[in-house]
């Protein structure tokens, strides 16, 4: 498996870079794909592969989107799903969940996201915190 999965962002995905090797996985940008089950197929896969190999391991997650649809809204679920599960193989997952701070729609869906998930360390941070 590679050590990195880098996607620049585009005008409608967002910068996905996945330094596995150093455990830092980061989502930044805007996520409204025609299709986000395409875009984010090899990401989820690609991130499975890398949660499988894991055991006792510190993994940081920086997720800082400025906008996101619907559609997109299911993909990252999914995504902090399978981080979660790969809590019971005794891996730390910290997730820094970057909202600006007038953005109330990211700022509730990191908060349900957080109350989904409690054994996650979920860190809200505003973006001038940062």
């Amino acid at each position: 498996m590679d050590n990195r999965l880098y996607i620049p962002a585009s005008p409608d995905t967002p910068e996905v870079d996945f330094d596995f090797e150093a455990c830092h996985l980061r989502l930044r940008g805007e996520s409204y794909p025609e299709s986000a089950v395409a875009f984010y197929h090899d990401i989820l896969e690609r991130t499975r592969a890398f949660l499988e190999g894991c055991k006792d391991t510190e993994i940081q997650v920086t997720i800082e989107l400025k906008y996101f649809n619907s559609s997109s809204t299911k993909m990252l679920f999914n995504l902090v799903d399978m981080l979660n599960y790969s809590i019971v193989r005794g891996n730390h997952i910290r997730l820094n969940w970057i909202h600006d701070e007038d953005d109330e729609t990211i700022l509730e869906f990191g908060q349900e996201l957080a109350e989904d998930f409690p054994d996650i360390d979920f860190r809200s941070l505003p973006t001038q915190a940062l």
